[in-house]
């Protein structure tokens, strides 16, 4: 089974991960498809990049969790962080405690919940779907007691942000939970997913393509590194700088698979799919800004439960490893190739594949549509596959604004003397 079924039982292995500001980070990221498409229209959500995310919403306080202001340096050494993501897919739990110049993992949670399962059809949460969720998260509700977690995110996106009872649902996880969910926007998504995964920007890259394949909707973010001074650092400010633009694409692998089918995809349908979601990105006016980069300078950096199964396909592991998938290249025709290998293979066939799961059969085609639309605006460009993401920005970010680390460098350096 996948990383996230240990790591619904406890403790999980870390691995190094680099925040957005290049702290180091140990980290992992359990896989599961992301979240959905706003209701209203099917274009899409975007907006030129020198906005930040906003830094507001509700914070969930259950065992003492508690709000501070952007920038208060109020680390002590018992803070213990966790950030919590639930998507149109997946419901998952990060709890983490820094390090000198990192964070280390002591406790995760992931379980596929299909929160927006039915909902591209009828834009209402389903009451089993509800169940489910509400279940999942007083699980991680416990995980946070249990861990004596004091600073947190709890966030939800794009299934609670369409659904017309997206707010009943809300009130009725506070109730029976005691958590708080922060709807964030797409834009504050979008940065989230690009702060959770900078590190494996290539550092000599002109221009990046970062996407997130959730659930119920895509976000993307073009980065433009020629926009930059020679030499800047390639820190959380300047991604902001370098950032042309960003979308949110009311589409992901629930809606896709909703509407189309993802049992049994044939290849007309598969292009189907691609053309609905290429026509999506013609919208997005920041793509072209890449066009005048030397295409070996450009790459794509993939962060969703579809792309790292695609590695792991890739990789032929017997067992999903994060350690294998996280940070793995791949170019064209080994993605090419491995659509055609998923196309290739009957339903069954995917559920009994370890890096698919009968959670993730139905859906993985419909995923691959999605890539394959966006792969195909740059052919030739080479791809990144994040395991890691949303949580890992919501942590990073909750300890830059307290200055985690920099509380615990003056903490060691003082010990030295």
């Amino acid at each position: 089974m996948r990383d996230e079924k240990r790591a619904a039982n406890g403790h999980t292995p870390a691995s190094e991960v680099r925040n957005s500001d290049g702290q180091a980070a140990e980290a992992r990221k359990n896989d599961g498809g992301k979240p959905n498409g706003r209701r209203g229209g099917n274009r899409g959500q975007r907006g030129e990049a020198q906005r930040k995310p906003e830094q507001g919403g509700n914070r969930h306080r259950p065992g003492g969790g508690r709000s501070r202001a952007s920038g208060q340096a109020k680390f002590n050494g018992d803070t213990v962080y966790a950030a919590l993501d639930l998507g149109t897919n997946n419901c998952r739990l990060l709890v983490a405690r820094p390090t000198r110049e990192s964070f280390r993992v002591v406790d995760a949670f992931s379980r596929v919940v299909r929160l927006g399962q039915g909902l591209a059809l009828t834009n209402q949460l389903a009451p089993e779907a509800m169940d489910r969720a509400v279940d999942a998260l007083g699980a991680c509700r416990d995980k946070l007691v249990m861990n004596g977690v004091n600073r947190h995110r709890l966030i939800a996106t794009e299934a609670c942000r369409r659904a017309e009872n997206g707010q009943e649902f809300l009130d009725r996880v506070q109730k029976e939970t005691g958590l708080t969910l922060e709807v964030v926007s797409r834009e504050t998504e979008a940065h989230l997913a690009v702060a959770g995964c900078a590190s494996l920007i290539d550092p000599v890259a002109s221009g990046v393509v970062v996407f997130d394949i959730g659930g119920g909707s895509t976000e993307l973010v073009v980065l433009d590194f020629e926009r930059l001074k020679k030499n800047a650092q390639r820190s959380g400010e300047s991604l902001r700088e370098a950032a042309v633009g960003w979308t949110s694409l009311p589409v992901g692998v629930v809606g896709v698979a909703d509407k189309h089918g993802g049992v049994d995809v044939p290849p007309d349908l598969f292009d189907k799919m691609v053309a609905e979601v290429a026509e999506m990105l013609d919208d997005f006016p920041a793509l072209s800004a890449l066009d005048k980069h030397q295409r070996g300078r450009v790459h794509l950096l993939g962060t969703s439960g579809t792309v790292t199964t695609i590695a792991g396909v890739h990789l032929g592991l017997k067992r999903y490893d994060r350690r294998r998938v996280d940070g793995t290249w791949m170019g064209p025709q080994s993605v090419q190739s491995v659509n055609n290998r998923l196309m290739s293979m009957s339903y069954d066939e995917r559920a009994a594949n370890a890096c698919i799961g009968r959670d993730r059969a139905d859906l993985v085609l419909a995923g691959c549509a999605i890539f394959e639309a966006i792969r195909l605006r740059w052919p030739w460009a080479r791809v990144r596959v994040a395991d890691r993401g949303l949580r890992e920005g919501i942590l990073t970010s909750l300890m830059a604004e307290d200055g985690a680390w920099q509380a615990r460098q003056v903490a060691n350096s003082r010990s030295e003397q």
